[in-house]
């Protein structure tokens, strides 16, 4: 699906990236983890083709297309969803609308209405939302919660192939964290790839991802099957991982 090799990136001509190599196929689930700026979400912005970042090396493929070539939004059209962090509000858009847009926008033909909001109203129940949820403001007023409910709504409703989910379980109860679980298995497939960046271990519990990887200052620098990795980072913080790496420098 992607194949990541020897990404450099900079911002403002700090270097933050600083050769990821990362391969992830179809059907697969990958978790990112890493201590706070070590880089997760740079990598997820610099693939989503966040202009902030400007990429100093290093190429991605998805599909077999350079993706560093394209634009933010054909990299969307083709198949490729960042859900925020940090979702920002659009007032006066509803979310309906929104997301009618985006659906036509992948599309050669427009989805008749009837047959969008049709669709719209089932991923609504599947995610144990309102029918009138598809008419409020896109993330106006919203709780931290409500916002990434509605970015795991978008992700069900554009059915990516590439799924980035940028530190989707930041500031989560314990409900929503599992409402936000069960939209991201649902959308498990053999033809998507799901790319989860997390702080911690709780999301990827939930999840069970394929394979875990761990960033220390722009590298990948361990990575592992399953999900014991996770475990060992939530029992032991980070500390046991940049000993190993000093431990293989020295």
């Amino acid at each position: 699906m992607i194949e990541i090799t020897d990404l450099k990136a900079s911002v403002e001509q700090t270097p933050i990236l600083k050769g990821i190599s990362l391969r992830l196929g179809p059907g697969e689930v990958h978790g990112i983890m890493g201590p706070n700026g070590s880089g997760k979400s740079t990598l997820a912005r610099v693939l989503a083709g966040d202009p902030t970042y400007r990429v100093t090396g290093g190429s991605v493929l998805f599909h077999s297309t350079d993706l560093l070539e394209l634009d933010a939004d054909e990299r969307a059209r083709r198949g490729l969803f960042l859900a925020f962090q940090y979702p920002i509000e659009v007032p006066g858009v509803t979310i309906g609308n929104f997301l009618r847009a985006a659906v036509n926008a992948r599309r050669d033909e427009d989805l008749p209405a009837m047959e969008f909001y049709g669709m719209l109203q089932e991923r609504l129940k599947e995610l144990g939302l309102d029918e009138s949820w598809g008419n409020r403001y896109l993330n106006e007023g919203f709780s931290g919660g409500e916002k990434k409910r509605n970015e795991i709504l978008q992700m069900m409703v554009l059915q990516p192939e590439l799924c980035i989910l940028d530190e989707t379980d930041s500031g989560l109860d314990v409900d929503a964290l599992r409402v936000v679980s069960e939209g991201v298995n649902q959308m498990r497939s053999p033809e998507r790839s799901i790319l989860i960046v997390t702080h911690y271990e709780r999301l990827l519990e939930y999840i069970a991802p394929d394979r875990c990887h761990v960033m220390l200052d722009g590298r990948i620098v361990l990575s592992q099957d399953g999900v014991e990795l996770a475990r060992d980072i939530d029992e032991r913080g980070y500390d046991f991982i940049r000993e190993q790496v000093a431990a293989q420098a020295s």
